[in-house]
This record gives structure tokens, sequence and C-alpha cells, in this order.
């Protein structure tokens, strides 16, 4: 079965949504260098019916991130279905994502996210509530049970199946797994052969390299991207890569990771507003770009304390100086 959005390739590269990562600015940058398809951070339902701008600003893309699709999180049927209508009227993503996955307190705590996992029926409930608000494909995020009590990727992933889920993403740990232990590959082999629609695997790619062996390991039909990406969009460059046969390019130098960093940076000013909260926001991602450089710890430190793009510039520049001046 082809999948649900428009792609170029076979094996399709996804950006995983996370919040406070996968904003716009980041989406076009990981697009830039070979992510296939993106998606939005995870929006909570009830924000989107209350009109909670905080929300509404979530859903927000720009023409280039496309293909991309708007993921939402909540355990009420009726108001899922009603936020699947809002964004497919207003906004016009390229697919519908719902969330099973989240497993953070604030998420879970009302049921949503990986919560909806402690009852299935809920789930099949959900993505049937949220195929008849919108035209547009849906698509859903799993982990692989609430605990390991509750533990059964293949059930839950047959449920979203028989509810109309046109493809399914699974991160192969539990909700109290959190982000603990080692994702389970063997568990996104057994739902990739259980399911009829396409199964995309997540969890544990952190290299280039990672991408390619969950793919060859567990057949899935395409690898998403998350942690991995943090700094470093060239990773779906390597990625396809290796999965066309090519030797991977290299890791890029000091100049070209403070090139890309700059361009991130004006996206989040051009896109966020040029000031100093863009700025303070911006630094995590500062300090992604420079890992691995010489001298890694002390640069961070500078840049965790800019309040302006600028700064961030005067601080690269004079790392490239071989004489460290200031300029």
């Amino acid at each position: 079965m082809a999948f649900p959005y428009p792609t170029a390739h076979r094996v399709p590269l996804f950006l995983a949504p996370m919040a406070g990562v996968s904003e716009p600015p980041f989406r076009r940058i990981c697009r830039s260098f070979g992510a296939d398809v993106v998606v939005s951070e995870f929006l909570s339902c009830e924000g989107l019916r209350r009109g909670v701008k905080s929300t509404l600003d979530g859903a927000f893309f720009t023409a280039p991130e496309r293909p991309i699709g708007i993921q939402l999180y909540g355990s009420d049927v009726a108001g899922m279905a009603e936020a699947a209508a809002l964004v497919t009227e207003h906004y016009a993503p390229d697919f519908v994502d719902i969330n099973f996955g989240c497993p953070v307190k604030k998420v879970v705590r009302r049921n949503g996210g990986s919560g909806c996992l402690r009852d299935l029926g809920v789930v099949g409930d959900i993505v049937r509530g949220v195929r008849a608000a919108t035209h547009l494909p849906v698509t859903v995020k799993i982990r692989s049970g609430w605990n390991e009590e509750m533990r059964d990727p293949v059930t839950i992933a047959l449920r979203c199946q028989d509810a109309g889920a046109q493809a399914l993403a699974i991160h192969p740990r539990t909700r109290t797994q959190m982000y603990t232990g080692d994702a389970q590959w063997d568990e996104i082999a057994a739902v990739a052969a259980a399911l009829d629609i396409p199964v995309i695997g997540n969890g544990d790619i952190k290299t280039a390299e990672d991408a390619f062996r969950m793919y060859r390991y567990t057949g899935c039909a395409g690898v998403m991207i998350a942690r991995g990406s943090f700094g470093n969009p060239w990773i779906f460059q390597q990625a396809r890569d290796l999965l066309e046969g090519r030797i991977p390019r290299p890791m890029p130098g000091a100049a070209e990771r403070f090139a890309v960093a700059s361009r991130h940076a004006e996206l989040a000013l051009a896109i966020q507003g040029d000031h100093r909260t863009t700025a303070i926001e911006f630094r995590k991602h500062l300090g992604w770009y420079t890992r691995g450089l010489a001298g890694a710890a002390e640069l961070r430190r500078e840049l965790h304390h800019i309040e302006s793009m600028a700064q961030a510039d005067t601080i690269f520049r004079r790392y490239l100086d071989p004489d460290r001046a200031a300029v």
C-alpha cells in the first residue's frame, strides 16, 4: 500500500514530532537536508477547540515544510474529531497524526498520548472519530503499551489499523519506560509483519547507520528520527546515502555547522520574531550544533548566555579565527 502522503523515495525519512524542537524553523532545515516528511509538535485537541493562541500557533507551518502532518492528542473522541476538522479546514496539512505515544505527565494525566493505551476501545474510537471528521489521511504514533503488563504492540497496532489508520509509527518502549532501556526493534519488526498499512520505525536512531540498520533489521516501510537530529540535520542526508547504496558523506566541520546554525537562527527570527525570547529559546539548538567540536564545552557555555542572535554570530566568528580575536 502506498503511503498516505507524497514522497519521492521508497524509504521515507521522517522528522519526529518533538515539543519545543520540531518547530517550523527546524522542520525547514531538516527538509532542506533530506527529511522527506515532517510532523508538527503534538497539539492538544482542547487547546485547538478553545482557540488557545499557543496551541493555534503550534499548527502553523510554511509551504517549504510540506509534506507535513499535524499531530493531535487527547482522550475525548468528540474533541479529537472536532480538532481534526478544525486543522483540516484552517491549516490544510497533508495528513493528520494521532498521538498515542507521548509519555510525559502533563499529557497522560488526562489520559492523552500513551495514556490512551490503557483502553484500546478508546484508541479505536478516536481513530474512527478522526477519520470521519477529515478527508485527509489519518496516521497514528504509538508506544508498545502502557507498562510491561500491558505491553502488546501488535494488538495495539492492529486495533489502530482496523479502526482506519492509514499508516502507523511505533516507538517500541512502554510509557513507564519513558526513554530508559533500549528500544525493542524486534517489536517494530513484529508490527510491520502483522499490518497491511505502512509501519514507520522510531527509537534509538542516533546516527545514519542506526537508521539504515533499523530499516534492514525490521522491514519497516519508513524511519522516523527524533533526538538524533538535534543539531544534526545532516543525519537525513547520510541515511539517504546509506539507503541508496552510497558511502555516507562525512560530518561537517565547524564552519559548515555554524553556517547552518546561523541559517536556522535566521529562520527562527523571520518566523517567530526578532526579540530576546527567540534568542533565549534558541540556545538549546546552538548547544546541539557544537557537539563533537574541539572546545565544545566552553563554546556551549558562551552560547548558553546569548540574548541576541548577533551575539551567537560573534562567538562563531571568534571560534573560527585562528587567534580567537574578538570581532
